[in-house]
């Protein structure tokens, strides 16, 4: 293993961690309706647990409102069921195959409950990073001790493994900023 390992292995590890930020992001609710809210949904197929995006279509009617198009007709009642009876507080109404999913708009209190979250994601991809930072400092010092590598080089690597981490935690702190202010946009 080289440094040069070292720094690709570390940089692809923390774009995982940004996508991974990114997916619960998209998962924390705000004013507008978005699809992404009810992947976290499973509903019972044939006594077996299934995302709701297996057994139906899921998409925008509006700005407000998710509509959820079930792929057959039975499964309708327990879509419907399963969206109620999960904790984000969504009222879903079937109108003959369709079932329309308001949004209903969100209090200052749950408003200030999802920025909370939002920094607490965005805190948790932070101490990943700096993890894998740490991880990746430790594995080129493994280099400088095995003699495959020089103190130089040991140094180079730790200030550029430093400024790839500086730059993925300006991006997470980019993003969880970007989703505070769409969460308080009224």
């Amino acid at each position: 293993m080289t440094i040069a390992d070292i720094r690709s292995g570390t940089e692809a590890k923390m774009k995982q961690t940004l996508t991974a930020l990114q997916g619960h992001l998209a998962k924390i609710r705000t004013g507008r309706a978005n699809p992404a809210l009810l992947d976290s949904i499973h509903v019972d197929y044939y006594g077996s647990p299934v995302p709701l995006s297996q057994v139906a279509n899921v998409s925008l009617l509006d700005a407000r409102t998710i509509s959820v198009q079930p792929w057959e007709k039975g499964m309708g009642a327990k879509i419907e069921k399963a969206i109620r009876e999960s904790d984000l507080g969504l009222n879903p109404a079937s109108m003959g195959d369709l079932i329309r999913v308001p949004m209903p708009p969100m209090s200052e209190e749950r408003r200030k409950e999802m920025t909370k979250l939002a920094r607490n994601e965005g805190e948790s991809a932070k101490v990943a990073t700096r993890n894998l930072r740490r991880d990746a400092n430790e594995a080129v010092k493994k280099l400088v001790k095995d003699k495959a590598a020089s103190e130089d080089d040991q140094k180079r690597a730790e200030a550029e493994i430093q400024k790839m981490t500086d730059r993925y935690i300006a991006e997470i702190d980019k993003l969880v900023a970007a989703k505070e202010a769409d969460i308080l946009a009224v």
